[in-house]
């Protein structure tokens, strides 16, 4: 069981956490704090953590207490373990660098770095439907703060018909799903004050919570095993107290996880007995290709435990800037007028538009299911076919696969190489908090089947040449994660 936070840290229970740490290539003081990054960065050993005093961990190690000394030495000056009067060595995660650039519009590249399809085949028919009821708003002077009306009905009545009841007093329609979150952070979250997140998780989430001065705390995603999330967060909520805990229970970016009906039960139920406010991330809650739709997340409990931040930028088509949020009335007010305050409104012929694709959103759909299905079987075929040696998830829906990589391959030098061909990646660390998942690798399948060919048969080449390069690991340039 990982040690509590602000506790001391027995040595016999961290030396279980670290294993065979003699395994580890290198001098053993560099191979132990290797291996307590590795602990912290994955979850697995919570931040804040204290650690057991140099001589008793060497101790228990069979190791001399310089190698000890000097690994807490070496997490020190990486930014993992800061020393504190009175509380010794305490282990803390370094301010990760930006992995922000924005997507390109060059139609010959090859982007397997945003998970992002082209447009639903409705939109269009969806404008011109808005610009025939658009005479009926232009006498006015055209802001809608909180959104249409029309539009807060028909998510509320989506949010309903999936098994959450939901007033349109309860909807706030924000710019996009990431427009969404930025207001509920930007509301709540005080400098200071930690937020659980996924591990690994979606950038963006993170880079919100920096801007608004919070620290993320990581609890680990297993694609394998999705409801140990259940144990680990309770663990966190108890020892870290965060104000927030950003999840995606259904198709979690990057990982394509999916908390059973009976987890995402125990862990609502334990976030709200916690305090912790849910803020759950539905962009993608709809595209189950395998199975049927599980309940909301937020059924069940009082409105006041959740928000949901939703949109149609992966349904309908990322151009589509419509998102929403969805909580009790008193907070829907509040978050209201500060995005009025903030940008008054969302384009109102946007929100029409939008009205007629959420009413008509089971036909847009039941397309965008059928495609992604062929396109993931054909991603998942071309890896098998050209890179056997790569382990990628099969998620049962979302937009993307999480590969592991063979032993002693780099995402970060994958993606530098890869980007003078003219193929875009985002390499695996992009969705962490530290600086793991190097060893991974995200691959959407959002590509029509004939780039994707193309994408992982250059993917192929690029890893072949990467595998012949003589040490050296190199980085890529930054991309926006989608």
């Amino acid at each position: 069981m990982p040690p509590r936070p602000d506790q001391s840290t027995p040595a016999v229970e961290l030396a279980a956490l670290l294993g065979p740490v003699e395994e580890v290539p290198g001098p053993r003081y560099a191979a132990l704090a290797r291996r307590v990054r590795e602990l912290l960065t994955s979850g697995a050993l919570p931040v804040g953590s204290r650690l057991p005093a140099e001589r008793e961990l060497a101790a228990v190690l069979g190791a001399s207490r310089v190698t000890v000394a000097s690994a807490y030495r070496q997490l020190r000056e990486e930014g993992y373990a800061v020393t504190r009067h009175g509380s010794g060595t305490v282990t803390e995660l370094p301010a990760a660098g930006s992995v922000w650039h924005l997507p390109t519009t060059d139609p010959g590249l090859l982007d397997l770095a945003h998970a992002a399809p082209e447009a639903a085949p409705q939109l269009v028919a969806a404008y011109a439907a808005a610009l025939a009821a658009l005479p009926a708003h232009v006498a006015g002077h055209g802001y809608a703060p909180g959104g249409l009306p029309e539009l807060r009905a028909a998510v509320a009545e989506r949010f309903t018909a999936r098994g959450l009841p939901t007033d349109p007093a309860q909807v706030v329609v924000t710019a996009g799903t990431g427009d969404a979150t930025a207001l509920v952070v930007e509301a709540l979250l005080q400098p200071g004050d930690r937020v659980l997140v996924e591990h690994p998780t979606y950038p963006g989430a993170v880079e919100l919570v920096a801007a608004a001065g919070g620290r993320c705390v990581p609890a680990a995603v297993d694609p394998d095993r999705p409801d140990d999330l259940v144990g680990t967060a309770a663990l966190v909520a108890r020892q870290s107290s965060p104000r927030l805990a950003f999840l995606m229970p259904d198709w979690s970016n990057p990982t394509g996880a999916r908390l059973s009906a009976a987890g995402r039960r125990r862990l609502s139920a334990t976030l709200w007995q916690h305090g912790v406010l849910a803020v759950v991330d539905e962009v993608t809650a709809e595209l189950h290709l395998d199975g049927d739709p599980l309940p909301p997340f937020a059924a069940g409990l009082p409105d006041a435990a959740t928000v949901t931040v939703g949109g149609l930028s992966k349904a309908v088509w990322g151009g589509l800037r419509i998102g929403w949020v969805r909580t009790d009335t008193a907070l829907a007010g509040r978050l209201a007028e500060s995005l009025g305050r903030r940008q008054l409104s969302v384009g109102v012929l946007d929100q029409l538009a939008a009205t007629s694709l959420v009413r008509d959103l089971d036909t847009v759909l039941g397309e965008r299911r059928r495609l992604l299905r062929e396109r993931r079987a054909v991603l998942l075929e071309e890896l098998d076919r050209r890179l056997p040696e790569w382990r990628p998830t099969r998620p049962g829906g979302g937009l993307s696969l999480w590969c592991r990589l063979p032993a002693g391959t780099s995402s970060a030098a994958l993606a530098a190489a890869a980007a003078p061909r003219g193929l875009v990646l985002a390499e695996g660390a992009a969705f962490g908090t530290g600086h793991a998942f190097d060893d991974h690798l995200r691959l959407p399948f959002t590509l029509p089947a004939p780039r994707l060919r193309e994408a992982v048969a250059l993917l192929a080449e690029v890893d072949a040449e990467v595998r012949r390069r003589p040490g050296g690991v190199l980085r890529s340039r930054p991309v926006t994660v989608v």
